[in-house]
């Protein structure tokens, strides 16, 4: 019969423990966050910092030290998910705001039907055409491969923020590339 390793006990002592603390730790989480999904999240996160840290043995303290940690560690995790979440809703309404500029009367499937293509179809295809391929491709992905910025980023190894950022500058683009069609009278 094998012997059971020096850490054997640890699992069933930190399940006591939670078993202990983890409504409280709970309705604390619940009281930082905007959703009980959110709470969860946010202690799990902390949850999981604590176990590597004493697997790693790199946490100086016993269980009252745990606690104290978790608390300050779920107030964290929440203020980050609150910012997270903040910097998401405003780039998610500029880009609202961006397809109002547009306009929301004007119809972009994929531009397939060249037949039927009005002139500011014309100069937006040449426009988007003509951007910089690191900003056409994101107004793609955005536009009609309804992705999220997170998404785009990650299919495209880059940051969201920067994601988001090319997005803004190609649009941006777009948009002087129809002031001047206006203004040459080209619309």
């Amino acid at each position: 019969m094998n012997p059971a390793p020096a850490n054997a006990s640890r699992p069933s002592r930190f399940r006591a423990w939670l078993e202990e603390h983890g409504s409280k730790l709970l309705l604390f989480a619940r009281q930082q966050t905007r959703s009980i999904a959110d709470a969860e999240d946010i202690l799990q996160n902390a949850l999981v910092k604590l176990a590597r840290k004493v697997e790693e043995g790199t946490f100086v303290g016993d269980q009252q030290a745990w606690l104290a940690f978790i608390y300050t560690q779920i107030r964290r995790e929440a203020i980050d998910l609150g910012r997270k979440d903040d910097r998401r809703r405003k780039r998610e309404e500029l880009v609202v705001e961006d397809r109002k500029t547009l306009g929301s009367d004007i119809d972009l499937p994929h531009f397939e039907n060249s037949e039927n293509m009005d002139e500011t179809r014309r100069i937006l295809e040449v426009g988007l055409k003509g951007l910089p391929k690191k900003f056409s491709e994101v107004i793609y992905m955005k536009l009609w491969g309804e992705r999220t910025f997170a998404e785009i980023g990650e299919s495209l190894d880059i940051s969201l923020n920067t994601a988001a950022s090319r997005y803004r500058y190609g649009i941006e683009a777009l948009r002087k590339q129809l002031a001047t069609a206006r203004l040459n009278g080209d619309l």
